[in-house]
C-alpha cells in the first residue's frame, strides 16, 4: 500500500462523516499484520443530531481508543467462544441444543443443533413475545425462559433467518451450563486476556462507562417496509436502540448477540489473530483448524428470511462474495460481521487485511448505505489482492 491508498480510504470515511449521520467514527486497518490506518473523526459524546436532548452534553473527541458498542458485530466474537469449547472437547457443534439446555427441547425445537444456531438456521429468530419492553434484554433468565417455551415450524435447519437476539442468548446459556462461568468470564479468559485487550467485554465495567461512545439515532426515520423489517429482526423499534444503549442498565448487562464493547484497534487485533491462524504474539489463542471450521461456509448464498437480502453464513460469521458484499468488492474469502447497520468488522485473507470500522450513528436514512458502500469499496480498491 502507498500513502495515497491510505488517504483514499480515509477520504471515503470523511465523506461519510459529512453526511451528518455519524457523530463519531473510528477505523483501524492492519495489512500483513501492520497497522496502516488508525484514525477517528467526530465525537464520542456531545455531537448529537439536531433537537436531541444531549445538546448540552460536553463534547468528547472520538479516538481510536474509545470503547464503542459493536452491537451485532459481537456475534462473531461470541461464536468463537463456542468454537473454543469444541476445541477443548466440551461440546460438538452437531450436538442438539437440548443436550445442554433440556428445557429447550420442545415445541418443534428438539432437533435444533448448536451449529444451526450459529448459522442462523435454528428456526427461532425472534423472542416469542409481542412488543417486548426493551428492559427485557437485561433479564437473562426471563429471556431464556421465553426462548425455551417457544415453538417453531422450522426446526429442521432448512430455513435461514437471521437470529438478531435469540441466538446469542442460546449460545450464552450453553456456555454458562458447560463451564459454570458467566459469558463475561469466558470472553475475558478465551479472547480479551490473550489479546491483551482492555475491553472486548460484554457491557462495560462501571469505571469505564464514562468513556464509552454514545450512540444516536440520526437522519430520517425509517419508513415502510424498512421499519417493519427492522422491528421484526430486533423485536423493538429501531429508533429506540440508540438511546437504550447509552444507559447504565445496557452497559451493566451481558447481551451475547449485541453488546460487546471494544476499540477499533482491539477488534482489528481479533481479526488479525484469525488471519494468523489463531496466533497472537506467539500465543495460540485458537487452533488453526478451529479458525478454519469457524469460517467455512455452511451452504450457498440464500435469501435470508429476516434480513430479506441474499447472504452466506459460516458457523458464526457473515461471508463475502465475488462481486459486492458487506466487505466490499471481490471479497469472496472475507469473513466478519455487521453491527447495527453501519459497523463493519472483517478479515480478508486474499488482501491480508483485518478491519474494524466502528461508528455511532444508527441510521436507516437513504444516504447512509451509499456512503457506507463507498467506504467498503474504497478499502477493497486500495488494498490489492495478494493471494488468490
Amino acid at each position: 500500500m502507498t500513502r495515497d491508498n491510505v488517504e483514499a480510504i480515509w477520504n471515503s470515511v470523511e465523506s461519510f462523516y459529512r453526511t451528518g449521520l455519524q457523530p463519531g467514527m473510528t477505523m483501524v486497518i492492519r495489512r500483513q499484520g501492520e497497522i496502516v490506518l488508525k484514525r477517528s473523526i467526530g465525537h464520542a459524546r456531545g455531537n448529537p443530531p439536531p433537537n436531541h436532548p444531549d445538546q448540552d452534553v460536553d463534547q468528547v473527541l472520538m479516538t481510536p481508543d474509545t470503547p464503542v458498542c459493536l452491537f451485532s458485530a459481537s456475534k462473531a466474537i461470541t461464536a468463537m467462544l463456542v468454537h473454543k469449547l469444541q476445541e477443548l472437547g466440551k461440546l460438538n457443534l452437531n450436538d442438539t441444543v437440548g443436550s445442554y439446555i433440556p428445557e429447550f427441547a420442545c415445541n418443534g425445537k428438539e432437533k435444533i443443533t448448536i451449529a444451526q444456531v450459529l448459522s442462523h438456521r435454528a428456526g427461532v429468530p425472534q423472542i416469542p413475545i409481542s412488543n417486548p419492553h426493551p428492559s427485557l434484554l437485561f433479564k437473562w433468565e426471563s429471556v431464556i425462559d421465553l426462548i425455551n417455551s417457544g415453538y417453531t415450524n422450522h426446526g429442521d435447519g432448512n430455513q435461514q433467518a437471521y437470529h438478531a437476539i435469540v441466538g446469542g442468548y442460546i449460545l450464552g446459556e450453553i456456555i454458562k451450563r458447560i463451564t459454570g462461568k458467566s459469558v463475561a468470564q469466558c470472553l475475558h479468559e478465551f479472547v480479551a486476556k490473550p489479546l491483551g485487550a482492555k475491553y472486548l467485554t460484554y457491557g462495560l465495567d462501571k469505571k469505564h462507562q464514562d468513556l464509552a461512545a454514545f450512540n444516536y439515532s440520526t437522519g430520517a426515520l425509517p419508513m415502510f417496509p424498512i421499519n417493519i423489517l427492522a422491528k421484526r429482526a430486533l423485536n423493538i423499534d429501531f429508533e429506540k436502540i440508540a438511546s437504550i444503549s447509552n444507559t447504565a442498565d445496557f452497559m451493566n448487562a451481558s447481551i451475547p448477540a449485541g453488546n460487546i464493547y471494544g476499540t477499533a484497534d482491539e477488534v482489528s487485533r481479533f481479526y488479525q489473530m484469525m488471519l494468523d491462524g489463531g496466533e497472537y504474539q506467539g500465543k495460540q489463542v485458537f487452533e488453526t483448524n478451529t479458525i478454519a471450521s469457524a469460517t467455512k461456509p455452511v451452504g450457498p448464498i440464500k435469501l435470508d428470511k429476516t434480513l430479506m437480502i441474499p447472504i452466506r453464513f459460516s458457523d458464526g460469521f457473515m461471508l463475502g462474495e465475488s462481486v459486492f458484499s458487506l466487505f466490499g468488492i471481490k471479497a469472496r474469502q472475507a469473513y466478519g460481521h455487521l453491527g447495527l447497520i453501519n459497523i463493519v468488522t472483517w478479515a480478508d485473507p486474499a488482501r491480508e487485511i483485518s478491519v474494524a470500522f466502528l461508528n455511532t450513528g444508527k441510521s436507516l436514512d437513504p444516504r447512509s448505505l451509499p456512503a457506507l458502500g463507498k467506504v467498503l469499496v474504497s478499502v477493497g480498491s486500495n488494498c490489492s489482492v495478494l493471494n488468490n
